[in-house]
């Protein structure tokens, strides 16, 4: 027994005294610690039994330390995203304006009125006015604003066809959008029925037509935002769709995704659908996000017709799925930056997507300049992300760094992920790439130095 391992495994007392714990006990509650120390010690009993040498003191003061210490480091971390993805689902997708950062922060400070007329000092709703501006930027009659995307897409299935309800849905458009998030899923957990109409490749409206019955609760029309079909392929107009849906008194609601209220067409992208074209064309209601091409916070848009937004709100997972204060505050912000008419300017996801490749270069050139012999400007592709546009790319210029002084591009990488601050890059080709397009102007003196600093192995 003298020389059993587990002899050998010091005790949390012995562990507590090793002076590396010291600042941890210091600053954090001992009972913490304790727990803390008791974990690194069950590992290593379950490593003595595999027949591991089993650590000294030191080692799991030092163990528990550096654990402690990630524990209560600030999260989430602010990271310099040099991938050239705008809505980068990682890295928290869009970014907010100043002016919906100090909305946010307003919000946060204290008291405010969420809920509360103060006309009247009566109860109001926490949806008025983000309404509002969604009424005045869409054409809609009203709207509400809920956790997500898919949070608004479940609770307008679940208001209107919520207990067995017909959903006419494309084949086509019967999708995963993305984490796992599939169209036949969500329209079962709302508890509606789908009913699938046309082929994969070809759908029209005489499809959706024949499929009305008595039992119809809606037809939903899904923008296919993350993946094309090309080929032998038709899909009706959402206009031939909607007039199906008016001639059968069965509402058409469209999911749209990424919530472009600005036309991607003219910065050289693809078309995207927008609310406003959609509620022209006849849909009753829309869903979209707030944290894609919107440029907000997370959250989900649904817009149109009076009456089904009332039945949405009034329908128990409103409670379930709504947004909190910080959200509405941001959400507000960013709409009015809609509304005054400097979205492109002030809303960074628009801005990032407007720079031209003349002011791209000029930029890359310096910071490359900075960096030295090791870095060279090139032509490349910026991605918009999130699910939009997937094939469509924004010309850009990147700085290509040689990585061989520093183990090559994936220990480059991994060094500028783990500095400070922490810079995500892309590699493409054992080539490690910067796209300065998703880094903020002001930022380009850190990316440099913090390049320099990890080819030197700082």
């Amino acid at each position: 027994m003298t020389n059993s391992p587990y002899r050998r495994i010091p005790s949390v007392d012995r562990a507590l005294a090793e002076p590396a714990l010291a600042p941890a006990l210091a600053a954090t509650r001992r009972d913490v610690v304790v727990d803390a120390v008791r974990e690194r010690l069950a590992l290593a009993r379950d490593a003595a039994a595999r027949g591991e040498p089993p650590p000294s003191a030191a080692d799991v003061a030092r163990d528990v330390a550096d654990a402690l210490g990630a524990e209560s480091a600030d999260w989430p971390a602010s990271v310099l995203n040099a991938t050239g993805v705008i809505l980068h689902t990682n890295l928290g997708r869009a970014p907010l304006s100043e002016e919906a950062l100090r909305a946010t922060a307003d919000a946060a400070r204290g008291y405010v009125d969420l809920e509360l007329d103060l006309a009247d000092g009566k109860r109001g709703s926490r949806h008025a006015a983000v309404a509002r501006l969604l009424r005045r930027l869409t054409g809609a009659e009203d709207a509400v604003a809920v956790n997500n995307n898919a949070g608004a897409m479940l609770l307008g299935l679940a208001a209107l066809a919520g207990g067995g309800g017909e959903v006419i849905v494309s084949r086509g458009e019967a999708s995963e959008i993305g984490g796992g998030f599939r169209i036949p899923e969500v329209l079962a957990q709302s508890g509606a029925a789908l009913v699938e109409v046309g082929t994969v490749n070809r759908t029209y409206a005489r499809d959706y037509a024949r499929a009305v019955t008595g039992r119809t609760a809606a037809i939903l029309v899904v923008h296919r935002s993350n993946f094309q079909v090309v080929g032998f392929t038709h899909e009706p107009a959402l206009a031939d769709v909607a007039a199906v849906g008016a001639e059968h008194g069965v509402p058409v609601l469209h999911d749209l995704g990424s919530g472009a209220l600005l036309d991607t067409a003219e910065f050289g992208l693809g078309r995207e659908p927008m609310p406003q074209e959609s509620l022209a064309a006849g849909a009753d209601l829309v869903f979209f996000s707030g944290d894609k091409l919107l440029g907000g916070p997370q959250a989900g848009l649904a817009a149109g017709s009076a009456a089904l937004v009332a039945r949405l709100a009034a329908h128990p997972l409103a409670r379930a799925l709504r947004a909190d204060k910080l959200t509405l505050a941001a959400l507000h912000r960013t709409l009015l930056h809609y509304v005054r008419g400097d979205a492109r300017e002030r809303v960074p996801v628009w801005r990032m997507i407007a720079a031209s490749r003349e002011e791209l270069d000029l930029r890359a050139s310096a910071v490359a300049a900075q960096i030295g012999s090791a870095a060279r400007v090139a032509d490349g592709l910026s991605a918009l992300g999130g699910g939009s546009l997937p094939t469509d790319g924004l010309p850009t210029r990147l700085i290509v760094v040689d990585a061989s002084v520093a183990g090559g591009p994936d220990e480059l990488a991994r060094r500028l992920r783990t500095g400070s601050p922490p810079i995500l890059a892309r590699i493409e080709g054992n080539v490690l790439l910067l796209d300065p397009r998703t880094i903020p102007p002001d930022r380009d003196p850190d990316l440099a130095l913090a390049v320099t600093s990890a080819l030197r192995g700082a």
